[in-house]
């Protein structure tokens, strides 16, 4: 299936040759001019913010980047993509045995991204073969099938409702899947391949609290049966969006928190950003960076109550610039003090 090219680098704003530093710090500043709780236009800003994240979702790790570089440089942002012949064998797959293949919307990844990185684990087909014949009497349940759904810290945090399509292949009825409407005759519905593309519509609940890695099961969606069997299941294995302020472990969140030299000296009272609103918290005098302070209870909720924490990462920064009368002072204090870092 030919999906448009997607070009990450020109999403983000940066050259092929961008280091990672360069990549997260574009990914930031776009996140947080896009993010849909700050934009003013919500429905632009949400598709905007879905982009950045899956370009940053492929940039921001080695083995992704290194995988889609290997596409080459002479893609369009745009031009219809086919994978090479020999992507499928790489890839984690999309399609289960006998051709039965998955294609999802609204899991908030694209259809280039699913294509390249996607997974689904489709179960076995006796279909598409036109030299198959399948029994109506057999029965057979159908087997599970996977793929992610990229869900926001905020999704995951208050839950949600989100509306997927899962286009997938199935078994030809004027055929029964053989592909034959007479020994020599290809079936004219399916042009011979046994199989047709069907769409169905669902809704997925993200419950608050659900963590990354967990699946959420839609019993009966998965592979058809056979015969009168029941369907398998379609789990969708949960992926956050890539937040431009916090990082998650578990239900707990960390952000890094920007210092002045003199607030982490002289200690301050700092907003924080968590999930809901901004909280203050207190900087001891003489704090150092990479030194963390706890917030209680205001990480990401738990399915089985309470909540985890937020961590505020110190990092001091000092000024690039300074002005005449900055400079004297700095130097003031350089006479002054008696401070020595490296004893």
């Amino acid at each position: 299936m030919a999906v448009q090219f997607k070009d990450y680098y020109q999403s983000l704003g940066v050259p092929r040759t961008a280091k990672a530093e360069e990549i997260q710090k574009s990914f930031r500043k776009l996140a947080r001019q896009y993010h849909p709780d700050v934009a003013k236009n919500k429905a632009t800003a949400e598709e905007k913010f879905k982009e950045i994240n899956e370009a940053y979702e492929v940039l921001s790790d080695a083995k992704k980047r290194e995988r889609y570089d290997s596409l080459g440089a002479n893609w369009k942002q745009g031009s219809e993509f086919r994978p090479p012949p020999e992507w499928n064998q790489q890839s984690s797959g999309r399609t289960g045995g006998g051709g039965f293949e998955y294609q999802f919307g609204g899991t908030g990844f694209s259809d280039f991204f699913e294509q390249i990185f996607g997974s689904s684990r489709g179960g076995r087909s006796p279909f598409g073969q036109a030299s198959q014949h399948v029994e109506r009497d057999e029965v057979q349940p159908g087997r599970d099938s996977e793929a992610e759904i990229l869900v926001t810290l905020a999704e995951a945090a208050h839950g949600a409702l989100r509306p997927i399509t899962v286009r997938r292949n199935v078994a030809c009825e004027t055929c029964h899947g053989t592909g034959r409407m007479a020994p020599r005759k290809a079936c004219t519905t399916c042009g011979g391949s046994g199989l047709v593309a069907r769409e169905a519509h669902y809704k997925v609940k993200i419950p608050a609290g659900v963590l990354e890695g967990q699946s959420l099961r839609l019993a009966g969606h998965g592979e058809l049966g056979e015969g009168s069997a029941p369907a398998g299941d379609l789990y969708l294995r949960v992926r956050f969006a890539k937040h431009p302020d916090f990082r998650v472990e578990g239900s707990d969140l960390y952000c890094e928190l920007q210092l002045a030299p003199w607030e982490a000296v002289l200690g301050a009272n700092v907003s924080v950003p968590t999930m809901d609103q901004a909280v203050s918290i207190k900087i001891p005098a003489g704090a150092q960076g990479g030194q963390t302070l706890r917030v209680r209870g205001r990480g990401m909720p738990n399915r089985g109550g309470g909540s985890g924490d937020l961590y505020a990462v110190l990092q001091v920064r000092v000024p690039t610039e300074i002005t005449e009368k900055e400079r004297a002072l700095w130097q003031q204090l350089a006479k002054e003090s008696d401070f020595k870092p490296r004893e």
